[in-house]
């Protein structure tokens, strides 16, 4: 009788075990993938090294990066298109700086063609000038190059003196910086500032040179701007510009 009962409770337990495998249906069966696609790239010209302004390019700062195809611009140098952009543009001077990696772009490099580094990036028309400065006359050694500055002439005004803008947005090339023993502390110094500017602007310069003592004062990166041919419109909305030249001053409207 209790063998009876066993069985019958073993076949019960089985129906079951197979009713409620039934209920949940087939077993889901693991999604298949697509293989990954490999996106399309092509070589880039790129710095190897970082290279400052004013620097000559050798063939060991530039390198061939892989670089996607949608985000190769159209002024990235690449190889299918200049195989040999390595030595095309060795001996280039960098009219501004590169960090490692950033793809090249001829706009920023210029032919020297043996000439010096200054010579080589400043613009067609401009010129360079130097003037002395001190700490008390350029911002206290914060002004550096490719800031932009205004010229400030304080001369002897009978009686007292007198200061005035002379030059406005004007742009820094080169920082002469020394180190200077201060207070028992080393500071860095700029002694000479070399200014890019207008043929008429470095007349301007050089006759305030005579007249009184230069400053730079160091605009604000919102505000300074580069303007074709060294003048800046005034912050009134007007163009004309304050020369002074002869030890005469005029007003001279921005071209």
């Amino acid at each position: 009788m209790k063998a009876a009962r066993l069985v019958v409770l073993g076949i019960a337990l089985v129906a079951g075990g197979a009713a409620y495998m039934l209920s949940r249906g087939p077993a889901p069966q693991p999604e298949k993938t697509a293989p990954p696609v490999a996106s399309e790239t092509v070589d880039v010209l790129v710095a190897k090294t970082n290279i400052d302004v004013g620097r000559s390019v050798a063939v060991d700062n530039l390198a061939w990066q892989p670089w996607p195809v949608k985000a190769a611009g159209p002024l990235y140098i690449k190889r299918t298109d200049r195989p040999n952009a390595l030595e095309e543009m060795k001996g280039s001077v960098a009219r501004a700086p590169f960090v490692a990696g950033e793809p090249i772009r001829e706009q920023k490099l210029v032919k020297a063609n043996g000439s010096g580094y200054m010579s080589a990036i400043l613009p067609a028309g401009m010129r360079a000038i130097s003037t002395e400065i001190s700490a008390e006359t350029g911002a206290g050694g914060f002004i550096l190059p490719n800031d932009y500055v205004d010229v400030i002439l304080t001369r002897d005004g009978s009686p007292g003196f007198v200061s005035e803008t002379i030059l406005r947005n004007v742009r820094v090339l080169a920082i002469d910086q020394t180190v200077q023993e201060k207070d028992g502390q080393k500071v860095v110094v700029g002694r000479t500032a070399t200014l890019e500017l207008s043929p008429r602007q470095t007349e301007t310069l050089a006759v305030s040179r005579r007249r009184g003592v230069l400053s730079l004062a160091l605009r604000s990166l919102a505000d300074a701007r580069p303007v074709k041919g060294g003048a800046e419109e005034e912050e009134t909305g007007s163009s004309s510009v304050n020369f002074i030249r002869y030890g005469v001053n005029s007003v001279q409207t921005a071209r």
